[in-house]
């Protein structure tokens, strides 16, 4: 393991901004503030570059195994790196479906040989498999994922009674996918009926609409609070939605939590027009009420975490009409960068961001010692040079799908180096090493 001395940082970290130094030895933080002198260490000079704890992703899909035409373990945690995330958390929509203890380690095993960044897996639920749920070691598991509205295979859990047992007897935390299923196959057939094959991208967030999400989220929260169980609800998209949480309580103190993506506060329903499929995603990206209520839920406490969703496909298959094309966008290499569009909007606050990327995750996860820049911890960090611009091309995307939604867009900030585990692993359009480590849990 390296040892050395970071100088000259702005570091972002715990609401402050403050300049020093910091001491890395054996993979963790060992020092830090101030002016840190050791002859025998190596030194980086970050020239006054920002430097902020390793972004952690609660929600990605990275494809492998089974779907690895789109991407892979690989490839994504490439792109990770290359946007300033160092731990990811995966969902289990793989192919064949991590609803298995002994499926869930095959996708350790792949991540252990080649994520460039930390990893964890969700284990995922089906109408049948509460057994599988009840064995599983959630020390070194982020947690369960229910798909509470359509997905692939048997991911859908959509019985009652299934679903009361899950709350009742979940050991950890539940993370759930909340639209309601009848809800969207209901205003499916009413514009089949309308349109038949015609239907356009524009209609996307008519047909998965806010009722649908609102009436599932209800549905999680009441279970919830029915049993006590400790659920997180991702990608919150509309404005009724947001009136459900609430911000009395401390994070570690919550046990309903929610999250928020990027794309859902970058992107309204106007930019379908340009865009189309390439913006097509589940739950669907909406009005610019929907998106100006959901910052600001974010802003308030009601919502607790960003992330991004990240869910590629191929072009090809994006490119198919409304109907065939699959849901999901790439993001994750520059998810800090559009965070940091809306910072210099006047939206929101750099440390606010740092907040809800970094430190939130870690602390609604109970992530052992990562998430912030803290003496003992593991050194997860990344440095930013915000004097300048990221234009988003396609000649330096990580993703194995090989195209953004964003492209042509130029973001503010520069991702300079990404660490992991006190390693360089990305510096300046380069991968230059893999130190990815399996998280751990606090439970």
């Amino acid at each position: 393991m390296e040892s050395y001395i970071v100088r000259n940082a702005r570091i972002i970290n715990e609401g402050n901004i403050t300049e020093g130094d910091l001491m890395i030895r054996n993979g963790r933080f060992e020092k830090i503030g101030g002016i840190i002198n050791d002859d025998n260490l190596p030194k980086i000079d970050f020239k006054g570059n920002v430097l902020i704890p390793g972004i952690i992703d609660d929600q990605v899909h990275f494809r492998e195994p089974g779907l690895t035409h789109k991407a892979n373990i690989r490839t994504e945690s490439m792109a990770a790196a290359a946007g300033g995330v160092t731990s990811f958390m995966e969902m289990p929509n793989t192919n064949p479906p991590a609803t298995t203890i002994k499926l869930l380690e095959q996708k350790y095993a792949i991540a252990a040989e080649t994520s460039v960044v930390n990893y964890s897996f969700f284990l995922g639920t089906t109408n049948d498999n509460l057994d599988e749920l009840l064995k599983a070691n959630y020390k070194e598991i982020c947690g369960i994922k229910i798909f509470m509205g359509s997905s692939t295979g048997n991911l859908l859990v959509d019985n009652e009674q299934t679903l009361d047992k899950i709350f009742a007897n979940a050991p950890a935390l539940i993370a759930t996918h909340c639209e309601d299923e009848k809800t969207i196959l209901d205003n499916l057939h009413r514009y089949k009926e309308k349109y038949g094959e015609n239907i356009t991208p524009e209609m996307h967030p008519l047909i998965r609409n806010a009722e649908g999400c609102y009436i599932s989220s209800s549905k999680a929260i009441s279970l919830a609070k029915k049993h006590n169980t400790r659920l997180h609800i991702l990608h919150i998209s509309t404005a009724i939605e947001t009136d459900l949480f609430e911000n009395n309580l401390p994070l570690a103190e919550k046990r309903i939590t929610s999250e928020a993506c990027v794309h859902h506060l970058f992107f309204n329903d106007n930019d379908y027009k340009t865009l189309g499929n390439k913006i097509k995603c589940n739950p669907a990206i909406k009005t610019p009420v929907d998106q100006s209520a959901v910052l600001q839920a974010l802003l308030d406490g009601k919502i607790d975490i960003i992330a991004t969703d990240h869910a590629p496909h191929t072009e090809e298959e994006k490119a198919a009409p409304y109907l065939k094309a699959p849901s999901g966008l790439p993001l994750i290499q520059h998810t800090f960068n559009m965070m940091l569009s809306l910072v210099n909007e006047g939206k929101i606050s750099v440390t606010k961001v740092v907040e809800l990327m970094c430190h939130a995750p870690a602390i609604c996860f109970k992530i052992k010692d990562r998430g912030f820049i803290r003496e003992g911890y593991m050194a997860d960090f990344v440095q930013v040079d915000f004097d300048k611009n990221t234009l988003v091309d396609r000649k330096n995307l990580f993703y194995k799908c090989g195209w953004s939604p964003l492209e042509g867009i130029k973001l503010p900030g520069k991702i300079v180096g990404t660490w992991v585990n006190g390693t360089k692993v990305f510096e300046t359009g380069k991968i230059c090493a893999a130190n990815g480590n399996r998280l751990k849990f606090d439970r």
